[in-house]
């Protein structure tokens, strides 16, 4: 061990903790702004002004509710498993900041530059159904635990259909890498190309089984004020409650993320003539953030049937098809081959 912290091996953690400190502040700090944004947009929809009094516009609300939570008394069930109650917020909020060691937000911009970066969100973001069940289970209580089991049967039913998409992206580009995904977006014409094209029926399912996946609005079934008071995690306050929000909200831009680099071309220019970059990729996820602000606040929420009719019997047999469709056409080369990186 002592041997390990050399000087040589000491600067190489530094240098690995700089860079996941460069990744995780700037997040963490635009997620405030994010929620702010999204609180605008909801204000908007509804006719009223929104967050308009803590600092300059109400920028500084999100920061104000974070210290409210920070100061407020941590309550715990008097039948509560307190290691299990205590585990699954921390495991919820660390299972989605980890995703993001992979996704990058220009050419060569990534922590962890892996061939099978797409295996690993995926396997990542189907790991965050435990600490649902966890925190529902662990609450003693039987509101919480029906929210986490609809939340659990929710979250697969969805990233079925998310995986088999992703199938068909990988089986078009011939990769398991987010760079050379985006790379084989890349054409003369900037953002219509033979891949956007494509993939475009897609890009609809994918975003509403985004929505699906993160139980946001009109999908908050395991919310359901209505019927299950708030949920999972109804018997959780301050810190432990924060971690639960974060780490849903952190899912949500990655789905915004990962929407801009499996469809929109990532950091490439949507115009020919225009330079490629990293503020491309972030004005994309900020539209696709803005989408699905925009749906949260102007569509009614579903019924728990109608949701899961949904995926089993529209979106699952669409996926499955396309994964289907695009085997074909990779094969006989319709549109590309599986090799094929360029626009044809």
């Amino acid at each position: 061990m002592v041997e390990f912290f050399t000087n040589t091996n000491l600067g190489i953690v530094l240098v690995i903790l700089g860079q996941c400190l460069l990744v995780l502040v700037p997040l963490l700090v635009a997620l405030a702004f994010l929620m702010y944004a999204d609180r605008k947009v909801w204000a908007a929809v509804q006719m009223r002004k929104g967050p308009n009094m803590v600092g300059a516009f109400g920028l500084l609300q999100s920061f104000a509710d974070f210290l409210k939570y920070i100061v407020k008394e941590i309550i715990v069930p008097a039948g509560a498993d307190k290691f299990v109650f205590f585990l699954a917020p921390m495991i919820a909020f660390v299972l989605a900041v980890i995703a993001w060691a992979v996704i990058p937000f220009n050419d060569g911009w990534v922590l962890a530059d892996i061939n099978v970066a797409i295996l690993y969100v995926f396997a990542i973001s189907s790991l965050e159904v435990y600490g649902v069940i966890m925190g529902g289970w662990a609450s003693n209580s039987k509101y919480p635990f029906l929210g986490s089991l609809r939340s659990a049967a929710q979250m697969i039913s969805y990233e079925v259909s998310i995986g088999l998409i992703i199938v068909g992206v990988i089986i078009s580009t011939g990769s398991l890498n987010f760079g050379d995904i985006v790379a084989a977006q890349d054409g003369n014409a900037g953002l219509f190309n033979w891949y956007w094209v494509a993939h475009f029926p897609m890009l609809f399912l994918f975003f509403i089984s985004a929505l699906a996946e993160t139980n946001r609005p009109p999908f908050d079934l395991p919310e359901a004020e209505s019927e299950l008071v708030a949920g999972y995690q109804v018997e959780y306050s301050s810190t432990p409650f924060l971690l639960f929000m974060i780490g849903e909200l952190v899912a949500v831009v990655l789905m915004c993320a990962l929407i801009s680099l499996l469809f929109l071309g990532g950091w490439l220019s949507p115009v020919a003539f225009l330079p490629d970059g990293f503020l491309w990729m972030f004005l994309k996820m900020l539209f696709v953030f803005f989408c699905f602000s925009v749906v949260n606040a102007i569509t009614p929420s579903y019924r728990y049937d109608q949701l899961m009719r949904l995926g089993w019997k529209v979106f699952l047999p669409f996926s499955l098809f396309w994964v289907v469709f695009t085997a074909f056409a990779a094969k006989f080369e319709w549109f590309w081959g599986i090799y094929a990186r360029w626009p044809m």
